[in-house]
């Protein structure tokens, strides 16, 4: 695995990771988007976009979310893709408004960081 998402995406879901990703490795986890790791090319490019700094290299998770790193992966473990492919940025905020969208559901459960 070479990129992982971890808590501070948690009640962003700001989804500019997904607008630079040249591959589409993101998909909506319950709480956090994240990055299946056998589709990521350790690119690098979708770190830099986060704006709460919640990509990290693998080998380079700060200690207290290290738990991330399972949270990534479990859910591909055996091929899986039962989560829905993350949406570019401008998407994601339009659905925000509709109701019972993925993303209007999110923020519901999760309120937006300002």
């Amino acid at each position: 695995m070479a990129y992982i998402v971890a808590e501070p995406c948690i009640g962003t879901k700001d989804h500019a990771c997904v607008d630079v990703c040249p591959v589409e490795c993101f998909y909506e986890g319950e709480d956090i988007i994240l990055i299946h790791p056998d589709e990521c090319i350790d690119c690098g490019a979708c770190e830099p976009e986060c704006p709460v700094t919640a990509i990290f290299e693998a080998t380079q998770v700060p200690e207290q979310w290290k738990d991330y790193i399972a949270k990534n992966a479990d859910p591909f473990k055996d091929g899986g893709h039962g989560l829905p492919v993350s949406v570019q940025k401008s998407v994601w905020e339009a659905q925000r408004e509709e109701e019972g969208s993925v993303a209007n559901l999110y923020y519901k459960k999760y309120p937006k960081k300002e």
